[in-house]
C-alpha cells in the first residue's frame, strides 16, 4: 500500500483513515436525525413502525461498516519508529525526581514573600498619604515662617509671598540681576515654577503673577525645564521645608549663570547658550550635551 516514510508511518493509509473517520461520523449523525425525525406518516401504525426500524436497521449497518473500516486502515498506518529525533522533549526524561526538589518549600518562600510586599506596600501607601494630608495642611503662619527664613538665608535672593487665590502660596523669587522665578505652591509643596529673564515681565494685565506664559528667551526656558526636573529630585514628604531649602538652595546656584564656564569643555557658550544644568548635589554647571 505503497509510501512507507522512514519514520514508519505509512501516509496513504493515514489520509484513507481520515477519510473512513469522516464517514463514520457521517453515519453516527445519521442515526442521530433518523432518532430525531421518529416514524413518518404511513397509512397504518404498524407500517410506521417496520418503516422506522428498517431505516434505523440501515443506519447501524452503516455505522458498523465505517467503524470495521476504520479499525482496519488503523492497523495498515503503522507506528512511528523509535529511532525518531524527540529535539528538546527529549529533555523530559533528565527532569530530577519530584521528591526530591524542594518546589513545595520553594513556593511556600516565594508566597510569604509575595504577602509581605503587599502588607508593606499597603503601609506605605498609608503613611504616605498621612504624611501628604498633614502638609497639606499646615498652618498659614508655618508656611510664613519657613519662607521668611530661607530668604534670610540668600542675601542676593529676595522672595515675594503672595495668596491671590486663598491659602495657596505664590512666590515671586528674584535672584540678583539675573533671572525672576515664580513658584506655584499648595502649602509647603511646590507644584510649578516657571524661569524669566530678570528684565522680562512676570505679571498680566490684572497684575497678578502669570503662572502660564514661558519666557521669551531660550536660555530661561531651558532652566525652567532643569527646575522643573529639580523638583522631582528633591523629594521629602515627611520634610517639607527641608523640600523648599533644598529647592532654593539648588536655585541661588543660577546666581552665576553668565560667569561660570561650563565644568567638562571649559566653554562658556555652545550653541549660543551659557551652561544651564546644576548638578543637583554639588551644583556645578554643565551645558546640557555636557551633563551626561
Amino acid at each position: 500500500m505503497a509510501d512507507v516514510l522512514s519514520v514508519g508511518v505509512n501516509l496513504e493509509a493515514f489520509a484513507h483513515a481520515i477519510s473512513a473517520i469522516q464517514a463514520l461520523r457521517s453515519s453516527v449523525s445519521r442515526v442521530f436525525d433518523c432518532l430525531k425525525d421518529g416514524m413518518q406518516n404511513k397509512e397504518t401504525l404498524e407500517g410506521r413502525e417496520k418503516a422506522f426500524i428498517a431505516h434505523f436497521q440501515d443506519n447501524l449497518h452503516s455505522v458498523n461498516r465505517d467503524l470495521n473500516e476504520l479499525e482496519r486502515l488503523s492497523n495498515l498506518v503503522g507506528k512511528p519508529s523509535e529511532n525518531h529525533p524527540l529535539h528538546n522533549s527529549g529533555l523530559l526524561s533528565l527532569d530530577p525526581v519530584q521528591d526530591k526538589t524542594p518546589l513545595y518549600s520553594q513556593l511556600l518562600q516565594a508566597y510569604k514573600w509575595s504577602n509581605k510586599c503587599v502588607v508593606r506596600c499597603r503601609l506605605v501607601s498609608l503613611t504616605g498619604a498621612l504624611f501628604l494630608r498633614v502638609c497639606f495642611f499646615l498652618p498659614l503662619r508655618y508656611v510664613d515662617d519657613v519662607i521668611s527664613r530661607i530668604d534670610r538665608m540668600f542675601p542676593e535672593m529676595s522672595i515675594h509671598l503672595s495668596r491671590p487665590n486663598g491659602t495657596s502660596a505664590m512666590l515671586l523669587v528674584t535672584l540678583g540681576k539675573v533671572l525672576k522665578v515664580i513658584v506655584v505652591m499648595r502649602s509647603l509643596f511646590i507644584d510649578r515654577t516657571i524661569v524669566k529673564g530678570y528684565s522680562e515681565n512676570v505679571y498680566t494685565e490684572d497684575g497678578k503673577l502669570d503662572i502660564w506664559s514661558k519666557s521669551n528667551y531660550q536660555v530661561f526656558q531651558k532652566v525652567t525645564d532643569h527646575a522643573t526636573t529639580a523638583l522631582l529630585h528633591y523629594q521629602l514628604p515627611q520634610m517639607p521645608d527641608v523640600v523648599v531649602r533644598s529647592f532654593m538652595t539648588w536655585l541661588r546656584s543660577y546666581i552665576k549663570l553668565f560667569q561660570a564656564p561650563c565644568l567638562r569643555c571649559g566653554k562658556f557658550l555652545q550653541d549660543g547658550l551659557p551652561p544651564t544644568w546644576r548638578d543637583f548635589r554639588t551644583l556645578e554647571a554643565f551645558h546640557d550635551t555636557c551633563r551626561q
